[in-house]
Protein backbone atom coordinates (compact mmCIF):
# COMPACT_ATOMS: atom_id res chain seq x y z
CA UNK A 1 0.00 0.00 0.00
CA UNK A 2 1.36 3.23 -1.14
CA UNK A 3 1.58 6.39 1.49
CA UNK A 4 -1.18 7.96 -0.47
CA UNK A 5 -3.47 4.99 0.05
CA UNK A 6 -2.77 5.25 4.03
CA UNK A 7 -3.01 8.99 4.47
CA UNK A 8 -6.29 8.85 2.40
CA UNK A 9 -7.60 6.15 5.11
CA UNK A 10 -6.73 8.89 7.96
CA UNK A 11 -9.40 11.72 8.40
CA UNK A 12 -7.45 14.86 7.79
CA UNK A 13 -6.73 16.72 10.37
CA UNK A 14 -6.76 20.36 11.51
CA UNK A 15 -6.64 22.19 15.01
CA UNK A 16 -8.27 25.76 15.13
CA UNK A 17 -7.03 27.81 18.34
CA UNK A 18 -9.01 30.84 19.38
CA UNK A 19 -8.17 34.51 19.17
CA UNK A 20 -7.03 36.90 22.18
CA UNK A 21 -7.70 39.99 23.22
CA UNK A 22 -3.72 40.61 23.68
CA UNK A 23 -2.80 41.88 20.76
CA UNK A 24 -0.30 44.16 18.74
CA UNK A 25 -0.90 47.59 17.68
CA UNK A 26 -0.01 47.40 13.98
CA UNK A 27 -1.32 45.02 11.33
CA UNK A 28 0.22 41.49 11.20
CA UNK A 29 0.02 37.75 9.64
CA UNK A 30 -2.87 36.32 12.33
CA UNK A 31 -0.19 34.45 13.53
CA UNK A 32 1.64 37.05 14.88
CA UNK A 33 -1.25 39.15 15.99
CA UNK A 34 -2.28 37.79 18.97
CA UNK A 35 0.56 37.78 21.54
CA UNK A 36 -1.20 36.70 24.97
CA UNK A 37 1.48 33.82 26.49
CA UNK A 38 -1.40 31.18 25.97
CA UNK A 39 -1.48 31.72 22.38
CA UNK A 40 1.87 31.82 22.12
CA UNK A 41 2.27 28.57 23.80
CA UNK A 42 -1.14 27.04 22.02
CA UNK A 43 0.56 28.59 18.17
CA UNK A 44 3.54 26.40 19.44
CA UNK A 45 2.55 23.28 20.03
CA UNK A 46 0.25 23.19 17.15
CA UNK A 47 2.72 24.15 14.81
CA UNK A 48 4.78 21.62 16.48
CA UNK A 49 2.65 19.41 14.79
CA UNK A 50 2.75 19.61 11.31
CA UNK A 51 -0.87 19.74 11.15
CA UNK A 52 -2.50 22.59 9.41
CA UNK A 53 -4.16 25.31 11.65
CA UNK A 54 -6.26 27.83 11.41
CA UNK A 55 -7.85 30.91 14.52
CA UNK A 56 -11.18 31.12 15.06
CA UNK A 57 -11.64 35.38 15.05
CA UNK A 58 -14.56 36.71 17.18
CA UNK A 59 -14.23 39.32 14.26
CA UNK A 60 -12.97 37.57 11.13
CA UNK A 61 -14.15 33.92 11.61
CA UNK A 62 -11.72 30.99 10.46
CA UNK A 63 -8.58 32.67 9.89
CA UNK A 64 -5.09 30.96 8.25
CA UNK A 65 -2.50 32.03 10.44
CA UNK A 66 -0.66 34.01 7.74
CA UNK A 67 -3.78 35.95 6.92
CA UNK A 68 -2.67 40.39 7.60
CA UNK A 69 -5.32 41.23 10.14
CA UNK A 70 -5.77 44.80 11.85
CA UNK A 71 -5.90 44.87 15.37
CA UNK A 72 -9.05 44.89 16.62
CA UNK A 73 -11.40 44.46 19.91
CA UNK A 74 -14.44 41.96 19.83
CA UNK A 75 -14.82 38.97 21.81
CA UNK A 76 -17.65 36.24 21.89
CA UNK A 77 -17.60 36.47 25.19
CA UNK A 78 -19.18 39.97 25.09
CA UNK A 79 -21.65 38.81 22.51
CA UNK A 80 -25.20 37.64 23.05
CA UNK A 81 -26.82 33.83 22.04
CA UNK A 82 -27.82 35.14 18.58
CA UNK A 83 -24.37 36.94 17.58
CA UNK A 84 -22.60 33.91 18.66
CA UNK A 85 -25.00 31.62 17.13
CA UNK A 86 -24.47 33.84 13.95
CA UNK A 87 -20.29 34.12 14.43
CA UNK A 88 -20.60 30.10 14.22
CA UNK A 89 -22.42 29.85 11.23
CA UNK A 90 -20.01 32.43 9.30
CA UNK A 91 -17.19 29.82 10.64
CA UNK A 92 -19.02 26.44 9.27
CA UNK A 93 -19.43 28.36 5.84
CA UNK A 94 -15.69 29.09 5.86
CA UNK A 95 -15.45 25.74 7.04
CA UNK A 96 -17.08 24.21 3.95
CA UNK A 97 -15.62 26.77 1.65
CA UNK A 98 -11.77 25.62 2.81
CA UNK A 99 -12.11 22.38 4.88
CA UNK A 100 -14.37 19.98 2.93
CA UNK A 101 -12.39 17.03 3.91
CA UNK A 102 -11.65 17.60 7.58
CA UNK A 103 -12.33 14.53 9.76
CA UNK A 104 -10.37 15.57 12.74
CA UNK A 105 -10.82 18.83 14.65
CA UNK A 106 -8.14 19.67 17.96
CA UNK A 107 -9.95 22.54 19.48
CA UNK A 108 -7.83 24.75 21.47
CA UNK A 109 -11.21 27.31 22.54
CA UNK A 110 -13.38 27.92 25.27
CA UNK A 111 -16.76 26.98 25.36
CA UNK A 112 -18.52 30.33 23.65
CA UNK A 113 -16.04 29.55 20.35
CA UNK A 114 -17.11 25.81 20.60
CA UNK A 115 -20.67 25.78 21.77
CA UNK A 116 -22.25 26.13 18.24
CA UNK A 117 -19.65 24.96 16.14
CA UNK A 118 -19.61 21.28 17.62
CA UNK A 119 -23.20 20.33 16.40
CA UNK A 120 -21.84 21.02 13.03
CA UNK A 121 -18.73 19.02 13.52
CA UNK A 122 -21.18 15.89 14.40
CA UNK A 123 -23.13 16.20 11.80
CA UNK A 124 -20.60 15.66 9.38
CA UNK A 125 -18.88 13.30 11.16
CA UNK A 126 -15.92 15.15 12.30
CA UNK A 127 -14.63 13.81 15.44
CA UNK A 128 -13.43 16.80 18.02
CA UNK A 129 -10.89 16.28 20.47
CA UNK A 130 -10.32 19.36 23.10
CA UNK A 131 -7.25 18.63 24.90
CA UNK A 132 -8.30 21.63 27.27
CA UNK A 133 -11.86 21.43 28.39
CA UNK A 134 -12.43 21.79 31.97
CA UNK A 135 -9.10 23.41 32.73
CA UNK A 136 -8.40 26.44 34.28
CA UNK A 137 -6.02 29.06 32.60
CA UNK A 138 -3.48 28.71 34.76
CA UNK A 139 -3.94 24.62 34.04
CA UNK A 140 -4.03 25.28 30.41
CA UNK A 141 -0.59 26.86 30.53
CA UNK A 142 0.88 24.33 32.75
CA UNK A 143 -0.53 21.56 29.89
CA UNK A 144 0.61 23.69 27.00
CA UNK A 145 4.45 24.13 28.58
CA UNK A 146 4.03 20.55 29.08
CA UNK A 147 3.09 19.41 25.63
CA UNK A 148 5.43 21.85 23.89
CA UNK A 149 8.44 20.21 22.69
CA UNK A 150 11.88 21.94 23.64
Amino acid sequence: MSNSASRDQQPSSIYLVSCVSKKRASPAPAKDLYVSDWFLKARRYVEATGCPWFILSAKYGLVPPDQVLAPYEQTLNSMGISERRAWAERVQMQMDQALPDVGHVILFAGQRYREFLLPYFRRHGIIVEVPLEGLRIGEQLRWLGQHIAP
